[in-house]
Order: C-alpha cells, then structure tokens, then sequence
C-alpha cells in the first residue's frame, strides 16, 4: 500500500498509550501505531454480518432432509446459534442471513432475533448459486461499509473484535480466518507470506501442496469486494474471487488458535458432539 512519509508534533503524554499499542508483531513500531489509532478512529464502522445458511447439506442426510444444517443441534443448540451468539459477544447487533432449504424453519427458530439480542434481517436464495453470489443479492446492505461474513455450518472459537482490527490495519480487501488441519485437500488451502496470503487453492487434487494451513469459513470485507463478484450465474469465493485477491495482493491471513470445525459431514458431526467446548 502506497505511504508518504510525514513529521508530527505530538504532546508527549501521549508517547506512552501510542507506543502500549505495540505488541511486536501486527504493529510493529510507533509509526504503524499511529498509523493503526488514526484508522481506527477514521475507519468506517464495522456492525455488519452476513451468515451463509441455505445449503441443502446433502453430506449430512438424513438430518437435512427434516432441518436445513444450520439448526442440526450441538450440546442443546443450533449450530447457526452458536454463530450469532459469537457475533453478538464481538459487538453485531445487526445480522443477516441468506436462508434457501427449509429456510422456514431457520425463519420461525430464530424470527426477528430480538430473543437473541439481535437484529436479523432474511434474504431469500432461490436456488444455490455459490458462496460469492449471496454477496449479490445482498449488495444494497453491504456496499457502503466494511462487514463480517461467515459460512452458517462453521462452529468457531474466535474473538471477531481481533479480526476487524487486524483488517482496519493492512489496507487489503479481504481478511480470511485461517486455521490448520490435517487434512487441509478437504478445504481451501492457503499460502502466507507474513500475514498476507499469496495463494489460495480450494480442495487441491496436488498433494504435493505442503501447506496445512485453511480456510476457516470466516471474513472481514471491504466493500471492493463486490466489485469481483460476476454479475450473472454461480459464483464461488473459493474459485473465483479468492485466487484473484491472492494474485493482486489484496487478500490476507489472520490465524488463530481457537476451536474450529466445518460440520460437513456425520463423522465430523460426532467428532463435534465429543469435543467442542464453547
């Protein structure tokens, strides 16, 4: 990202809160710490989420032929709950959610989400088009400010509120979650260098690929995004969107420790069932 070098005179009590914003590895001096306060302060707001959660989840019939995958319960809750309550706990207040399959009963579980501490607005998918599609048909909510997205069958233990300030901080269009695993030909495999990822490949047939280093199913966007989505047919993010980011320098990593699974399929459902924690 292009920089001009600038001098400024600043009081000197105020030396000490810029520089305890330095932690050594995401901001790394007392420039980038200035740099980081002023676009906090400058920066669009970010209180909006998008959730994917109108996939039929063949891979997980029987379940989805009664329920749409999103609502198949983990400890006493929908997995789409666990989604909205982590938003919530990171400050979204203001949700929306792309239903398809059985979205009625998505509808009538979570209604307007005031009993969840939110507000969630619908918007209807006529048939699968893809992951980047959605971003079209809710472009209106989206096109102004920066926003969360994330994929309604991911459970994820992550501080959201880290995320958006990593993405505030690196000028890019798209911040991906990346998590690690050891089958990572399951899902879209990410190359980094420093924090910025400089290729993605969705389930790779070459194994040769050494990195184990994943798509986690959840983004912060700027509104550029929008402008690489096509304007007809299906549309993956995984495919078509992701890989050019990655090609222009304008797609980065954020990686963190916590819980993570893709519901996918009944063998990762049971694996759910004993271990997650959240």
């Amino acid at each position: 990202m292009d920089r001009k070098r600038l001098t400024i005179t600043l009081k000197k009590d105020l030396l000490p809160l810029i520089d305890g914003v330095i932690d050594g590895a995401r901001i790394r001096n007392r420039s980038h710490a200035i740099e980081y306060l002023l676009s906090q302060s400058l920066e669009p707001k970010i209180n909006r989420a998008f959730i994917l959660a109108a996939g039929r989840g063949i891979n997980m019939r029987p379940f989805t032929y009664e329920i749409p995958k999103t609502l198949i319960p983990v400890h006493g809750k929908p997995i789409l709950e666990y989604s909205i309550e982590t938003l919530r706990e990171s400050g979204f207040k203001d949700i929306y959610i792309l239903i398809g399959h059985l979205g009625e009963k998505i509808v009538a579980h979570f209604g307007d989400g005031s009993r969840f501490g939110v507000k969630i607005t619908y918007i209807k998918e006529k048939q699968e088009q893809g992951t980047a599609t959605p971003l079209r048909l809710a472009r209106k909510y989206f096109e102004r400010a920066p926003f969360v997205m994330m994929y309604g069958d991911v459970l994820i233990d992550i501080n959201i509120k880290d995320v958006v300030k990593y993405h505030q901080s690196h000028g890019g269009v798209a911040t991906l979650a990346i998590s690690s695993s050891n089958k990572p030909f399951d899902f879209g495999v990410v190359k980094l260098r420093g924090n910025k990822i400089v290729s993605f490949n969705e389930k790779p047939e070459n194994k040769n690929i050494t990195s184990h280093l994943i798509n986690a199913g959840l983004f912060v966007f700027n509104p550029d995004i929008l402008k690489y989505i096509i304007k007809k047919g299906y549309s993956m993010l995984e495919k078509d969107v992701f890989p050019q980011l990655a090609d222009e320098g304008l797609l980065y990593g954020y990686l963190f420790e916590g819980q993570w699974y893709d519901v996918g399929t009944p063998e990762i459902y049971e694996e759910v069932l004993k271990d997650w924690k959240k």
